[in-house]
């Protein structure tokens, strides 16, 4: 008896096995790519680069030097966050929307973790007191 393996169609139209799932764009993305993004959203609104630093160290663990270094190597979004010496704990208190999406309604855990740190850098654009971004 033969078994067959259902195919599906891409959004390119292209047939691919069940087996090739592909990870979401963001996760294969390097830090260091998006990061000037997030530094200029940031100042544009008046905020610093120094600040921005400080939320990405906050919900990652990574030191300033160690901050420095993974977008020296660019590593990926998936490395960054899998790499990341300790996850703030207080993370969970971040609430809300990115992308018409609720932050706590997200089930893939690393793109919970990529949405947490949008939503930092959002609310520090937006001018909130660093207290309040750093959950203290």
């Amino acid at each position: 008896m033969k078994t067959t393996t259902k195919k599906t169609k891409t959004a390119a139209g292209k047939t691919k096995q069940p087996s090739e799932e592909r990870k979401h764009r963001i996760y294969t993305m390097t830090v260091a790519s998006v990061y000037p993004h997030y530094v200029a959203k940031a100042e544009k609104k008046g905020r610093k680069k120094a600040e921005v630093d400080a939320v990405i160290c906050w919900l990652t663990g990574y030191s300033p030097q160690e901050l420095k270094e993974q977008l020296k190597k660019e590593t990926t979004f998936e490395t960054f966050f899998a790499e990341a010496p300790k996850m703030n704990p207080a993370r969970s208190l971040i609430k809300g929307t990115i992308c018409d999406v609720r932050i706590e309604e997200i089930e893939d855990p690393l793109m919970r973790e990529v949405r947490y740190l949008d939503k930092l850098v959002d609310e520090l654009a937006k001018g909130k007191a660093m207290e309040k971004i750093l959950r203290s």
